[in-house]
């Protein structure tokens, strides 16, 4: 079988593919930063022939118009889908060949949008892979949600046929590589993140393989999860045509240049850990850790169109940063700054800082009945699991808007595991707040006898 590089983009829960013939290669579902995929291709030794897309992404900005202009590759996108640039149309059954024994076969599979194609990879005649974008995933399938509330049932009823459609024709052997769902908020439920999955596999596992349509689709629609706020725009960003990126270095502010943008309402962003930020930091900056899920969630946060500053330990840290942001439409920082809050406060400033816990030491605090807080920013479908009893209830990416709504009190926030905790507490902070971080995994707060099983509050 010829070679199948992965390209993950592992803050957004997706993956890209390179498959390489002997002088030719396709890519499918290419990430913004299409550097990476011309690395790939260089190491193989294959120019570049197609670029393929399964669909018009809802979560990420996509790097396949550049590619292929850059390249001078067929750019295949599903005719359906209502795009404003020149492509090559592609309909259920047209096969486009790659390289000597190599071709892609277009089957249309929609669900996860009305217009969803999945390519078939035959090698050397066998179909030997299925790139599967948002249709069928590892152990699920895309959410039907995302193009239209209204339209989820009957897209749900076509995820169910597109999942059998894709099992019909592939054998157990035959290597399913999706897209979507390796965290990725397009995904319906717990995808399994494994490196390889076979088609004899998801016919054991996959709920849409194993269940009835009705049991399917009933399951698919309880109670989807929140969708992040920035995915109303990758659509039509997408469906327009992304412009070339750009990863030159932002413009550097030194600390009056911080305050001055603190004082217009700018967002700056710190993107030191958690444990950094809590022991001192610039008063007003905001913590996203830049080893954490800072796309998705300072995309999903801040006001769309906000200039941000980013402030990191080294310039390395600020140019994966800038990296990870293009991949969903933050394209220019408006500054940055390396070092640390000596070097970022102005004139006579002092840091700021607030305490970081753990739930035993928050079940220590309740037990000696402090006027404190304990404000839960987990997702709704998190808190339905279980919550901490007598717990406020604002998920972090509704914080923002609703830092009014946080009783008086010092308060003492968490999540699951500390990463939107941190968010929450700068911003609160920020708001002038007393904020304790509970930086800890939620397990241990069932240890230490604080949640109530089921949705509280």
């Amino acid at each position: 079988m010829h070679p199948i590089d992965t390209l993950d983009t592992t803050g957004l829960g997706n993956r890209s593919y390179l498959v390489a013939g002997t002088d030719a290669a396709a890519v499918i579902d290419p990430p913004r930063d299409i550097d990476r995929v011309l690395a790939a291709a260089e190491r193989h030794g294959v120019r570049i022939a197609l670029v393929a897309e399964t669909h018009v992404h809802n979560d990420y900005v996509t790097g396949g118009l550049e590619l292929a202009r850059l390249t001078g590759a067929r750019y295949l996108v599903p005719a359906g889908a209502d795009v404003r640039y020149a492509r090559v149309p592609v309909t259920d059954g047209d096969a486009v060949p790659v390289d000597d024994g190599l071709k892609l076969e277009a089957v249309a599979t929609p669900g996860h949008t009305q217009h969803h194609t999945s390519y078939v990879l035959h090698d050397d005649g066998l179909p030997a892979a299925a790139f599967t974008g948002g249709s069928l995933l590892t152990g699920t399938v895309g959410r039907t949600d995302l193009v239209d509330p209204r339209l989820a049932e009957p897209l749900a009823r076509a995820q169910f046929a597109s999942a059998h459609r894709l099992a019909d024709r592939l054998p157990d052997d035959a290597l399913v590589l999706p897209t979507h769902g390796f965290g990725s908020f397009c995904a319906s439920g717990g995808s399994e993140d494994t490196d390889r999955t076979t088609m004899g596999e998801q016919r054991r596992a996959n709920e849409a393989l194993s269940e009835d349509v009705d049991t399917f689709v009933g399951q698919l629609l309880a109670g989807p999860d929140d969708v992040p706020a920035y995915y109303a725009r990758m659509g039509p960003v997408n469906a327009d045509g992304p412009p070339p990126l750009d990863l030159t270095p932002p413009e550097t502010v030194d600390a009056g240049g911080i305050a001055a943008r603190l004082e217009a309402g700018e967002w700056v962003v710190d993107l030191r850990s958690r444990v950094a930020f809590a022991r001192e930091h610039v008063r007003g900056t905001y913590n996203f850790e830049g080893d954490g899920r800072l796309a998705t969630y300072l995309a999903w946060l801040i006001p769309w169109g906000t200039p941000v500053t980013l402030l990191a330990g080294t310039a390395g840290d600020i140019a994966a940063a800038q990296r990870e942001l293009v991949r969903v439409g933050i394209d220019r920082p408006a500054a940055s700054a390396t070092g640390g809050p000596a070097d970022w406060l102005a004139g006579n400033d002092r840091p700021s800082g607030f305490r970081r816990a753990d739930f035993a030491a928050l079940a220590r605090e309740l037990r000696a009945g402090e006027d404190s807080v304990v404000l839960d920013v987990r997702r709704d479908a998190e808190r339905a699991e279980g919550a901490v009893t007598g717990s406020v209830h604002l998920p972090v990416h509704q914080l923002p808007g609703r830092l009014a709504d946080v009783p008086a009190g010092t308060v003492w926030t968490h999540c699951a595991s500390g990463m939107r905790a941190a968010m929450a507490a700068s911003l609160l902070d920020a708001a002038g707040r007393s904020v304790v971080l509970v930086d800890d995994h939620f397990e241990a707060a069932e240890e230490a006898g604080l949640v109530t099983t089921g949705r509280t509050g």
